[in-house]
């Protein structure tokens, strides 16, 4: 994968994405209280052991030169109160499996991990709201439909844990966790269109997920 031609990527996508997370500055612009974002389980595989890279470029770990197998992705959203104002100083983190199916956990040993996979990684918002993640597109792994785990934090507190997931994926319909939420429209606040990112040269592709959160006053 040539080096010119992501960083060309990445400079094209973050203008769209800074151009984007401007309409959302505007106070007042929601009249109605937005859906919350649905709670999920954290899973047995958040990593028992964090990397010691954890930004927020996972195909890449510290200063190798070789990417992490799997289709390049482009994950970014906002969070947001209720209001629809955003929040700043969010830790986001996100982990998930590599494209075998494995996760950054030593009690996930069906298969042979690619060490080139972070696997795990943090964003802290700035007075948009925005996040922004370069990662593989989701792939199942035994039992599970793909997706994305998610877990926001800030001033230390634990604010929500969630996933993401591909919509209209066939598995989707078969995954405990994912029908577990029962409410179509539930389901639809976790579930995001996987799109081919518009001038990348690489096949790199672009998901949006944002995030409600229903905040405390302190929050």
């Amino acid at each position: 994968m040539n080096n010119q031609v992501l960083f060309q990527n990445r400079r094209r996508f973050l203008h769209r994405l800074t151009l984007g997370a401007a309409v959302f500055t505007v106070p007042g612009l929601f009249a109605e209280e937005l859906a919350r974002t649905p709670r999920q389980t954290e899973g047995p595989f958040y990593p028992d052991h964090l990397p010691l890279d954890t930004d927020n470029d996972l195909i890449i770990v510290n200063n190798s030169i070789t990417p992490a197998v799997g289709e390049v992705t482009w994950v970014s959203g906002r969070i947001l109160d209720t209001r629809g104002e955003p929040l700043q100083n969010a830790l986001v983190e996100i982990w998930q499996c590599d494209n075998s199916g494995v996760y950054l956990h030593t009690k996930d040993t069906h298969a042979t991990r690619d060490k080139n996979f972070q696997g795990f990684g943090r964003f802290l918002t700035g007075s948009t709201g925005e996040y922004l993640f370069r990662t593989i597109k989701p792939v199942s792994y035994p039992g599970r439909t793909p997706h994305i785990h998610y877990k926001v934090r800030r001033n230390g507190k634990e604010l929500l844990t969630t996933q993401c997931y591909i919509k209209g994926h066939p598995q989707n319909e078969r995954d405990g966790v994912w029908k577990s939420l029962g409410n179509p429209k539930a389901r639809d606040l976790v579930s995001v269109d996987f799109t081919p990112l518009k001038d990348s040269r690489a096949g790199e592709l672009t998901a949006r997920f944002d995030i409600v959160l229903g905040l405390t006053p302190e929050g």
